[in-house]
């Protein structure tokens, strides 16, 4: 076994109760988890040390909303919104297209080239949806290509309609219940549904989730994103783990995730993307709503894979404080994958660290655009540590 001690942390941010901040701190690593927090004039032996200088540590970021499994670009319809035109769902399907073209290695090194640009940025668990083959035989080659590179895989079949179910929504929603699901589920650990304008209803919604409860995942919801409509409503009332986007909410949606343990997932990326109106966190925070952030990589509307973009977004335009902002992209994450051995730097927990070039994490959202991660440790083995 071998062991690291990290001295000279200047802030150590654990978001761990028993420990909170600790200024002047150090830590060890052994293997692949966080062995001892505390003071660097108590450390005990290790067999390698890393001095950091002062520099602030958190723990890495949560990434519980993405869809890294596509291929193509849509970079002109971001042209065309940015111009004027309004989002839609229907710009999945060019997505959807070139998704069915390409090879299992051709989706399996872009999506790797996405996670490692998130590991550089920090992020050191990524939930990974499919959501972009929507047929049986290219969802279940999309979940066995993100179960390559995540424990965290979500069954998107019920993403849209594809062309050829158009006109048989029903038919389509058979098909992602029965054998879609059944290709799919051994290579996933969740379900999730668009249900929004354009996407599915809740009677489809109830079905899709239903199913997947009964093949043994956990279940996730796309909703309100474009309007308002059932989906928190539906989220909490099946026990979802998350609601993901959370934009356009009532006051009963807003009390239905404070008396549950469905966390509200915000993606503030996609609000910049599309130009609409971004979620209200601190109405939910100050309800008591458990919240999280994440970065909704996708080619279509949050083509970003950086967590600290999304953490400026929502302390400037979403009511969050950098503190708020800081836990939702970490525990907050965390939470929305009921995990509890990462987003915290803890006694026993994984060793997903990052080491900023920064005196504290509130240099995230205040200096938005500056590469402050300067290391980031993975199950405890440092990854673009530029220390």
């Amino acid at each position: 076994m071998t062991s690291t001690a990290l001295t000279g942390i200047g802030l150590l941010v654990t978001h761990d109760p028993e420990f909170g901040e600790l200024r002047d701190a150090a830590l060890i690593i052994d293997e692949d988890r966080i062995a001892w927090i505390g003071q660097p004039a108590d450390v005990p032996a290790a067999d390698d040390a890393t001095d950091l200088d002062g520099r602030c540590v958190i723990p890495g970021f949560v990434d519980s909303h993405t869809h890294l499994v596509f291929a193509g670009d849509r970079a002109p319809e971001f042209e065309a919104r940015m111009a004027g035109q309004p989002y839609t769902a229907g710009g999945i399907q060019s997505t959807v297209a070139a998704t069915r073209a390409a090879s299992d290695d051709e989706l399996t090194a872009h999506a790797a080239t996405l996670l490692a640009e998130m590991l550089a940025s920090g992020t050191t668990t990524t939930e990974i949806k499919t959501g972009y083959g929507l047929s049986t035989v290219d969802e279940q080659r999309s979940a066995q290509v993100a179960a390559r590179l995540s424990d965290d895989v979500t069954f998107l079949g019920a993403h849209v309609v594809p062309p050829e179910y158009a006109d048989r929504p029903e038919d389509y929603v058979a098909l992602v219940t029965g054998p879609m699901l059944d290709a799919c589920a051994p290579h996933c650990r969740w379900i999730d549904v668009f249900c929004d304008r354009g996407a599915f209803d809740a009677d489809q919604v109830r079905a899709i989730l239903t199913a997947g409860a009964a093949r043994g995942l956990g279940l996730r919801v796309h909703a309100n994103q474009l309007a308002h409509g059932p989906g928190v409503q539906l989220a909490v009332e099946l026990g979802a783990a998350s609601a993901d986007h959370c934009t356009h909410l009532s006051d009963a949606d807003v009390q239905a995730l404070a008396g549950s343990a469905t966390v509200a997932t915000l993606l503030p990326g996609a609000e910049f993307s599309t130009r609409s109106p971004y979620p209200d966190a601190r109405l939910l925070l100050d309800a008591g709503v458990t919240v999280a952030l994440a970065t909704d990589c996708n080619p279509g509307s949050s083509y970003t894979s950086n967590m600290a973009f999304c953490i400026a977004l929502a302390v400037r335009e979403m009511g969050m404080t950098p503190a708020e902002a800081l836990w939702a992209a970490s525990a907050g994450g965390a939470r929305a994958l009921r995990r509890d051995d990462v987003g915290v730097i803890a006694v026993g927990a994984r060793a997903d660290l990052v080491a900023l070039r920064a005196p504290s994490p509130v240099h995230l959202a205040y200096r938005p655009g500056v590469p402050l991660v300067e290391a980031t440790w993975k199950d405890g083995q440092p990854i673009s540590a530029r220390l």
